[in-house]
């Protein structure tokens, strides 16, 4: 099964369940730093992160491969009149291009991992703009059930944004997961 059939499925069983998935704890602790502006949420999934955003006063692109989820999402912007912008997209074939350099206020990625992507999300980051970055990593206690090829390296966030201003950095051995919340300097 390809990716995308994969994350439809997976999607579709979890709305027919109607399992509505709150947004990132940690992110909903770092909202003070939030001041509304431009947000994408890559791999935005069912779109929790993204609504968040949205009632937060950003205007959020949000992107995933799920075409299940997409429609999801833009049911939930419809309905609750939030500003959020929705397209299908494998992020795996995302290019410089694709992302428009100094457009966004704020980038947020949970539990997808693709490192090619970091340039071109470091770059479509304003000045003083944020990003936020969840995901597993390899851990004696991690989740046995991702390949370790999808995780990340002990300190690897740390070592990918040495030149931005880290404001929150964790790595949680229990869990098996990573996370960074940096301002781009």
């Amino acid at each position: 099964m390809d990716s995308k059939n994969k994350w439809n499925s997976k999607h579709a069983d979890r709305i027919e369940q109607q399992k509505q998935k709150e947004p990132n704890p940690r992110l909903v602790k770092l909202a003070p730093y939030f001041t509304g502006g431009a947000a994408v949420d890559l791999a935005c999934g069912l779109g929790a992160n993204s609504v968040f955003l949205a009632k937060l006063n950003y205007k959020v692109l949000a992107l995933d491969i799920s075409d299940v989820a997409i429609s999801h999402v833009k049911e939930l912007a419809d309905k609750e009149k939030l500003s959020i912008d929705v397209h299908t997209r494998d992020l795996t074939q995302l290019k410089q291009s694709d992302l428009e350099v100094n457009s966004a206020d704020m980038a947020v990625v949970t539990y997808y991992l693709d490192r090619l992507m970091f340039p071109y999300i470091k770059s479509m980051i304003r000045k003083n703009g944020f990003i936020f970055i969840e995901t597993y990593y390899v851990s004696a206690a991690g989740n046995g059930k991702v390949s370790d090829k999808y995780k990340l390296q002990p300190g690897e966030l740390l070592s990918e944004f040495k030149n931005w201003h880290i404001l929150f950095y964790e790595e949680n051995e229990q869990e098996g997961r990573q996370t960074i919340f940096a301002r781009k300097i």
